[in-house]
């Protein structure tokens, strides 16, 4: 198969969704099939050397056997929500003029979000019948009206609509999680042409590993007990509660806590720690994809948290690459939502309530305490991933999906029964509510 790829980030930029994509294409690559990645040039955290880009307007390039077009987008803004409106309808053009220009193709896959980069696919539908699926990570716009981001009726009623047009127009539509699927139907997707596919982790790249490692000597970390955060530090990540744990075990010296990454908030961050005075807190860049898996091994324990007004039930991708490395997962965010779940079902963490600093402390100490607990909590997530979360397991669904789509020219056409693997709703069985604070 011809497969077109769409993803506003895409290495050498950082974070999950360039990484999901990255995985997703050089999967798809090695099954025999031809992936062309369509993408902005690098900018998003980006690592290594940008020279190559520096001045491009269109770029074509070679990475693990996808094609890469990489084209010039408006500048991205982190600040401001008109600024990020034009970034993200630019891109949509220029990605949609790029695709234009391109041989034919047997099907498209889309990163959401930007909602908006969903106009370029059915744009090329629309031109050439090309399906094309959907692929929903965040529910935009209500991820940013709960963070209070989006506030202006008329805007909230533009992205409502769209978000509306997206969901009744594309081929099929992919979401990480049941709570996602029933937000999708909700807002207009059909419910026969919604599929849970669970993010998937590289359980071949990030795996169980020697503690004492090359990391932990580079960052002298020496023998310390680190409770790790490693993403975004962005507008709902709740870093504010992993400092309030560091000062109420800062007096007794066992744990340190590592925050790893960068975003709109790090500056912020790093000054309130330095006002607390927090020793036991050490921040770190965020660090190239290769580095990954050596610093989850260097920690001890794997820290997920969001804000209470994160209603969408989002799963952070951190979540299962903890899991995958064998570590024990502690959450701090919304209990009623997918997260909760999956940890209960997998038994591999702690589930906490959003904002609560004394838990979270009491959590970790927990674990510090407990060496053997540690290990049970890991063992039962790296178990959990290998049987229902490998690359392998989630990409030939893609596969079986978009093999079958390419046979139809849009939604009208369509099978009205799941394709293939892809024929359940969920991907695991659903699981009662998890225990507030419980230890699984």
């Amino acid at each position: 198969m011809r497969i077109l790829v769409v993803t506003a980030y895409f290495p050498p930029d950082t974070g999950s969704a360039a990484h999901l994509f990255y995985e997703l294409g050089t999967a798809l690559v090695q099954r025999g099939h031809q992936v062309t990645v369509v993408t902005g040039m690098p900018g998003y955290h980006a690592q290594g050397s940008l020279q190559p880009y520096a001045g491009q307007r269109r770029l074509d390039e070679t990475v693990n056997g996808i094609h890469v077009v990489r084209v010039v987008t408006p500048l991205r803004s982190s600040h401001s929500m008109l600024g990020r409106a034009i970034w993200q309808f630019g891109a949509a053009l220029a990605f949609f003029v790029a695709g234009v220009g391109l041989p034919p193709h047997d099907a498209v896959v889309l990163y959401s979000p930007p909602l908006p980069l969903g106009l370029a696919a059915w744009g090329w539908h629309r031109l050439r019948g090309l399906p094309f699926v959907l692929n929903v990570q965040d529910l935009f716009p209500r991820s940013a009206i709960d963070l209070g981001l989006l506030r202006h009726p008329l805007i909230i009623q533009a992205f409502d609509l769209l978000e509306q047009f997206l969901y009744r127009r594309a081929s099929w539509i992919t979401v990480h999680s049941p709570g996602n699927r029933h937000h999708v139907i909700a807002r207009g997707g059909d419910p026969r042409r919604v599929t849970v596919v669970p993010n998937w982790v590289d359980i071949d790249f990030i795996r169980p590993g020697p503690r004492e490692n090359a990391f932990r000597r580079r960052h002298r970390l020496g023998d310390a007990f680190i409770a790790c955060f490693a993403g975004v530090l962005g507008y709902s990540q709740d870093i504010d509660v992993v400092l309030e744990a560091a000062a109420l075990t800062a007096e007794k010296g066992k744990v340190t806590w590592l925050i790893v990454g960068d975003g709109v908030h790090a500056p912020r961050l790093r000054k309130k720690a330095a006002l607390m005075a927090l020793d036991n807190v050490r921040f770190l860049p965020m660090q190239p994809r290769e580095s990954y898996p050596e610093l989850l091994r260097a920690s001890d324990v794997g820290l997920a948290t969001l804000r209470s007004d994160v209603t969408t039930p989002v799963v952070p991708s951190k979540i299962l690459s903890i899991m995958a490395a064998g570590l024990p997962v502690v959450t701090a965010l919304p209990l009623d939502g997918d997260a909760s779940r999956l940890i209960a079902e997998a038994r591999c963490g702690i589930c906490l309530p959003p904002g609560d600093a004394r838990a979270l402390a009491d959590a970790v100490l927990k674990l510090w305490r407990n060496r053997s607990l540690r290990q049970r909590l890991g063992e039962c997530g790296r178990r959990y991933v290998e049987q229902r979360l490998s690359l392998d397991a989630c990409v030939a669904r893609y596969e079986d999906l978009l093999e079958r789509l390419s046979e139809y020219a849009g939604p009208p056409h369509l099978p009205a029964r799941q394709p293939g693997r892809a024929d359940s709703h969920t991907a695991h069985p659903r699981v009662g509510e998890s225990a507030r604070g419980g230890f699984f």
